[in-house]
């Protein structure tokens, strides 16, 4: 395994010619492609993420320490400070990057600063090993709490996954009801999932394993999220070709509302894993 330098801001972490992914750490540590067995999985748009003032689209973006977006105009944490950013700031912030020679894993790290502070007011450390197989990636977490007060966190990765179209799409391992985030109702998922190519928003409980099969591809895409990292979001914005599976810790407006909010007691730690696997099928 090593890390190549390949343009301006990009690096390459490599297995193999066939195995390898490209990361910026200036960009949020955003994983911008992944190789697995000389194929692209993940859909990005690269124009867009040149331009500075748009939203990244594509790649996995690193959602820290919100996952999506807080309700009302008010900071949380009184007057003095700045409101949260849809999905954090981790994904715009730079991180620092090393080869993990013990574990044999590229380690992403974020530590709070002055900027983090004014709209977060925590110390903490973020780091990520990250553990690239020919068949998958594999994510160790752990957020550590610096600060002499409760942490409050939420945790989520944001991958797009490229797909052949809509009309391809299987999914499975999933509930019978999920939440439909773009009206905040229970909805059956199988109905939601049908309306895949109009565009979808949804949010479930998940087993910890969650999976979809693309069949002109003739590949199966598996999401392992096992808790407190077990919610999972399906997301889709047509016409782009691209499917997001996300875990997440905790829903939006969690640190508002409470619902399965992650508390880190101070200078204690909180660890989690998750993996994205690929498989062949016939």
């Amino acid at each position: 395994m090593k890390i190549l330098k390949k343009e301006e801001s990009i690096y390459t972490y490599k297995k193999d010619d066939n195995n390898f992914i490209n990361f910026c750490p200036d960009r949020g540590g955003i994983i911008t492609n992944w190789i697995s067995n000389g194929k692209e999985i993940l859909y990005f748009d690269k124009l867009r993420f040149h331009d500075k003032s748009k939203s990244v689209r594509g790649g996995i973006p690193i959602l820290f320490p919100i996952c999506g977006s807080i309700d009302g105009n008010n900071s949380l944490f009184g007057k003095y400070f700045l409101n949260l950013m849809q999905h954090g700031f981790a994904r715009d912030l730079k991180w620092d990057f090393n080869l993990n020679k013990s574990k044999s894993s590229l380690c992403l790290s974020l530590s709070d600063n002055k900027f983090t502070r004014e709209c977060f007011p925590y110390f903490f450390d973020l780091k990520i090993d990250l553990f690239l197989e020919t068949q998958g990636l594999n994510f160790e977490v752990e957020i550590k709490n610096k600060s002499k007060l409760t942490m409050p966190v939420n945790f989520g990765l944001h991958p797009y996954f490229i797909i052949s179209d809509f009309q391809n799409i299987k999914f499975l391992d999933f509930p019978i009801n999920c939440q439909n985030q773009k009206n905040n109702t229970l909805n059956l998922t199988n109905n939601l999932l049908k309306n895949i190519s109009n565009g979808i928003d949804l949010l479930f409980y998940s087993n910890g394993i969650n999976s979809f099969i693309d069949l002109e591809f003739k590949r199966q895409i598996t999401l392992i999220n096992p808790a407190p990292i077990d919610l999972c979001v399906i997301w889709s914005d047509p016409p782009r070709k691209m499917l997001c599976m996300e875990p997440w810790t905790s829903p939006r407006n969690s640190l508002k509302n409470g619902i399965r909010l992650l508390e880190i007691s101070p200078n204690t730690s909180q660890k989690l894993s998750t993996s994205l696997l690929v498989n062949s099928i016939e």
